[in-house]
């Protein structure tokens, strides 16, 4: 993109509707993600703008991201989307969930330089993060699981009316079907697939949102792992 970090970070602002107070939050971001000891494998900050900042602005199309007073970001790593987001929706407040202990001295340094008040870093697999159970408004995942995977993590968590909102390239048509059959078993529902463009070059950018809309089974969460070693399949359910 041309021009400055920013002045991409100011257009960037412009076209989701984010308050330009967000602005020294985001570009402090950049700078942490830059040194080479962050959990991210793009550093330099005219990619990143785009490739972390962008990307996670995308979810902002979701109108239940907007609106959200819960979030809760698994896996949230470096802090994507769960730190842009915590920036851009000042009147949402943001659990980043994340079971690396070293993931989360970057998370809790990133929070306080970029003097985030709404944003609260979670050590805990999401398997074992039972303060959450039933009180989430949103979950995200970027680059976590698969989708089967991340219903089983989201179910459990989600609010009546929930939604999860997982960033995806293109998905293969056997993980869709196996989304499907594990989202109908635990209570949620699979909603149109919702393409973005959020930055060029990202043309197979997808969001998947899944909605809670009834009960999840008493025998959710799987203990720690399970999900993972086990995944619900559209075979294994039927």
């Amino acid at each position: 993109m041309p021009g400055t970090v920013e002045q991409r970070l100011a257009a960037l602002a412009a076209d989701y509707d984010v308050a330009s107070d967000a602005l020294p939050a985001l570009s402090k971001l950049l700078e942490l993600l830059d040194r080479p000891q962050a959990p991210t494998a793009v550093h330099d900050a005219k990619r990143a703008v785009d490739i972390h900042v962008a990307d996670s602005l995308a979810g902002i199309s979701v109108p239940e991201l907007r609106d959200a007073r819960l979030i809760a970001d698994l896996g949230s790593g470096a802090g994507v989307p769960g730190l842009v987001l915590a920036a851009a929706l000042p009147d949402a407040r943001v659990a980043l969930v994340e079971a690396s202990a070293r993931k989360c001295d970057f998370l809790r340094e990133a929070v306080d330089a970029m003097a985030l008040d709404n944003a609260a870093v979670v050590w805990s697999r999401v398997e074992e993060w039972t303060d959450g159970i039933g009180e989430c408004d949103v979950m995200t995942a970027r680059a976590v699981a698969a989708l089967p995977v991340l219903c089983e993590y989201a179910a459990p968590l989600l609010r009546d009316g929930g939604v999860l909102v997982a960033w995806k390239g293109a998905v293969a048509p056997g993980e869709t079907a196996d989304a499907r059959a594990a989202a109908a078993h635990l209570g949620l529902a699979v909603e149109p697939v919702r393409p973005v463009v959020p930055y060029p070059g990202s043309e197979r950018r997808t969001l998947h949102v899944v909605r809670k809309v009834g009960p999840t089974p008493p025998n959710y969460p799987r203990r720690a792992g399970i999900a993972t070693k086990r995944p619900l399949s559209a075979t294994d359910l039927r």
